[in-house]
């Protein structure tokens, strides 16, 4: 079974570099982007398409499946998960960091009321 594209919870993005992420936004697919589980008690057919933006007819070709066992794969992408999961906080911190960095040397500020 594929990725369910006509369930709610179904997401594709299409970055710049021509890059797909296909996903379940409840995270309840852990074979993503190849399949969903198959008794998925989150399932929801999408009934309306409405305020999406649509790029071509065609969508893009699901990269294929990497070779080996699917316990595996799952475990490997729930480690790789977790990597980016445990320094999230502190890439977080960074950025607010340079963020208040930048507007420190801002000559003109705006009033706070």
């Amino acid at each position: 079974m594929a990725m369910r594209e006509e369930c709610k919870h179904f997401q594709s993005r299409t970055y710049p570099s021509g890059e797909v992420a296909r996903f379940c936004v409840l995270d309840l697919a852990p074979e993503a982007p190849w399949r969903c589980p198959s008794d998925c008690a989150r399932y929801e057919r999408r009934l309306a398409d409405v305020a999406w933006v649509h790029g071509s007819l065609i969508p893009p070709k699901t990269e294929e499946e990497p070779d080996g066992d699917p316990q595996e794969i799952s475990a490997m992408l729930r480690d790789a998960e977790a990597v980016v999961d445990s320094v999230l906080p502190e890439v977080l911190d960074d950025v607010l960091k340079e963020e208040k960095k930048s507007k420190k040397g801002l000559f003109f500020r705006r009033k706070k009321a």
